[in-house]
């Protein structure tokens, strides 16, 4: 079949079991040769091409809903739903989101990037269907890693309580991005075995049914018969004392058990729980093999030999820096925890378990729990180490405010994938952390202009007792500077100065120190003098440095890669204001008051323009005396 053809899931009605199949070969032969090229979520998507294709023969979307969480295992859909034309320009800029995305199709009916979310939102649904007397099915389709998250079960408690009709689908791949960790994934390990429970659990309530009435002390006896026997073949009956109908464990691969169930499922009243195992990868090799969640997602790679193509590096990942550093510093330190919300493999901590397994924590997808853990390391004066993703990290942000910020904690939050990410797009862009830490009491923030500083930043980091403190760090590798040897502390709230100036000055750190520096070299040649500082401390400010700036009276620029408002440029205007520099000379580059779509990084700064020619122009704005008459 020509999948570039498809404009709608309706084809499939009419199709059996030999041909869905074959579409299904068709499609995983798709997936692994357009995403060779493009990179992207290839095991979370061939684990679920005979499910999505189940689910789009037994149901009409858009009128009946399916809500993909996290999102990543939705390329299939996107496939049946009339995009397969789309996927050359997967996660590119301007091409194929990589996750559900509303302005694509209204087949899309849920956005999602963070997991978790989908039960929640399917409930809301179902309460407008029936308030609005609509006729539709509710489908959320949720990883059993997605449903170790707090927000998913506080929405199986709501939708079990108010007996809504809705079927959740749980996709039991046994992996999120690492193998998933707890008790409710050892739950559904034990449903794995029970596949005879519903079978019998029918064939007993028929027997039942058989038996004359004797009054309620027989009914009473058979029903305590029926309950020892629910718990005798599935351990904990966990979803169906939570009010759902549970259905399975179904062979997610195989057409005749799906369509079954799904039918059956249709015509059950109030929640359902479809438990599906499928195979995370099925179908390619490498990612079938894969038990450390490499092929989750990936960049490119050859389809032959499974070898992912990277770009050459021979300076370390920033992850790995800063991880292999408490690795480092653990060794002579026994307070050192390190915790991680299911990231180990992203946060680069693999070596840090191997060492030290019983100062590892993986808690799942649970960054709530994972902020508060530390807290509570913190207490009995341990030094935790958190390491999340920036995008991760808002989700735990009432934790940080309540349990970590407002008592003081020694709490040392690493703060991966910093600023723009690229392909993943507007849900992980990493540009919001700086708002939303900068205005808390007590937090120290902080960010390296490369890795040599990196390092040291750790180190201060372990160093430092006086509260919480967090370091930004981006993705990808860092510049290839010579490394110290010996590690030593930065004094807290330090800046220093990269290339000194007369005329104006721009503040900075991270990844736009580069862009800084390049800029003052060009309006050298027009000349205007420019001093690049390295602004290092975003919390607390170099309030000596500041004064001195101001005091020189010299227009000041500051550049982030972060969002604006509520961000280091503001910190700076705000300085200037409270200590009554009111004639102040303040501009501020950085992500404007909209979310970034997806793309590379380079083409995202040019859209938005933060580049070094728009900071020459800025300065030049500013300095209009300074410049060579032309």
């Amino acid at each position: 079949m020509d999948l570039l053809s498809i404009k709608d899931p309706s084809f499939l009605k009419n199709m059996n079991k030999q041909e869905l199949e074959a579409l299904s070969q068709e499609i995983r032969e798709f997936l692994i040769q357009k995403l060779s090229v493009t990179g992207g979520h290839i095991g979370p998507n061939l684990g679920v091409v005979e499910l999505t294709i189940a689910l789009h023969r037994e149901f009409n979307s858009p009128q009946d809903k399916f809500l993909w969480d996290v999102g990543h295992q939705s390329y299939v859909h996107k496939i049946l739903t009339g995009r397969a034309g789309q996927f050359d320009t997967l996660r590119q800029f301007k091409g194929l989101c990589g996750f559900p995305k509303m302005a694509e199709s209204e087949h899309d009916v849920w956005e999602t990037g963070h997991s978790s979310t989908s039960l929640s939102a399917a409930m809301g649904m179902a309460i407008a269907r029936d308030l609005k007397k609509e006729k539709s099915h509710i489908v959320p389709i949720i990883g059993d890693g997605a449903l170790t998250g707090g927000m998913a079960l506080e929405a199986l408690n709501h939708i079990g309580h108010e007996k809504k009709d809705m079927i959740v689908v749980l996709n039991d791949n046994e992996m999120s991005i690492a193998p998933n960790v707890g008790a409710l994934h050892n739950v559904l390990a034990s449903l794995r075995t029970a596949g005879k429970y519903n079978r019998a659990k029918d064939e007993l309530e028929y027997l039942l049914k058989k038996i004359p009435a004797v009054g309620g002390k027989l009914a009473a006896t058979a029903e305590r018969v029926k309950d020892s026997l629910k718990y005798l073949l599935v351990s904990g009956v966990f979803f169906e004392e939570l009010g759902f109908t549970y259905l399975g464990p179904v062979d997610g691969h195989s057409y005749d058990s799906l369509i079954e169930n799904i039918r059956y499922a249709k015509k059950t009243k109030g929640p359902v729980l479809l438990h599906v195992i499928t195979k995370k990868g099925k179908g390619f090799t490498p990612a079938e093999h894969d038990t450390v969640g490499t092929w989750h997602g990936t960049g490119p790679y050859k389809i032959d030999t499974g070898k992912i193509i990277k770009a050459v590096s021979k300076a370390p990942a920033w992850s790995s820096l800063v991880s292999e550093t408490v690795r480092t510093l653990a060794r002579k330190d026994e307070r050192i925890v390190a915790i991680t919300p299911a990231m180990p493999v992203g946060s680069k901590l693999e070596g840090f378990a191997s060492e030290f397994p019983d100062r590892m924590f993986d808690v799942g997808i649970a960054e709530q729990h994972a902020a508060t853990v530390a807290a509570g390391l913190a207490t009995q004066k341990m030094k935790p180490f958190l390491a999340i993703y920036s995008t991760f990290l808002q989700r735990a942000y009432d934790q940080v405010v309540h349990d970590i910020c407002r008592p003081n904690l020694n709490v040392f939050i690493g703060i991966d994938r910093a600023g723009l990410v690229g392909a993943d797009g507007e849900t992980h862009q990493g540009v919001f952390d700086i708002s939303f830490l900068r205005s808390l009491p007590n937090m120290v923030l902080m960010m390296p202009k490369d890795e040599n500083e990196g390092q040291h930043m750790v180190n201060t980091a372990i160093s430092y007792d006086d509260g919480p403190i967090a370091m930004r760090f981006p993705r990808g590798n860092g510049l290839g500077v010579e490394m110290d040897k010996e590690l030593k502390t930065i004094p807290i709230g330090s800046w220093e100065v990269l290339r000194p100036g007369r005329d104006a000055a721009i503040l900075t750190f991270g990844t736009t120190i580069p862009m800084a520096l390049e800029a003052a070299e060009k309006l050298e040649k027009h000349g205007v003098s420019v001093q690049v500082v390295n602004a290092r401390f975003i919390k607390p400010l170099d309030e000596s440095m500041m004064h001195d700036l101001l005091k020189a009276n010299i227009p000041l620029l500051t550049i982030e890669e972060a969002i604006l408002q509520g961000g280091f440029g503001s910190a700076v205007i705000e300085f200037a204001h409270d200590h009554g520099y009111h004639s102040a000379v303040i501009e501020r580059m950085g992500i404007p008051d909209h979310f970034i779509e997806h793309g590379n990084v380079d083409k995202l700064l040019e859209e938005i323009d933060l580049t070094a020619d728009q900071a020459v122009a800025h300065i030049k704005k500013m300095t209009p005396q300074k410049q060579k008459r032309a």
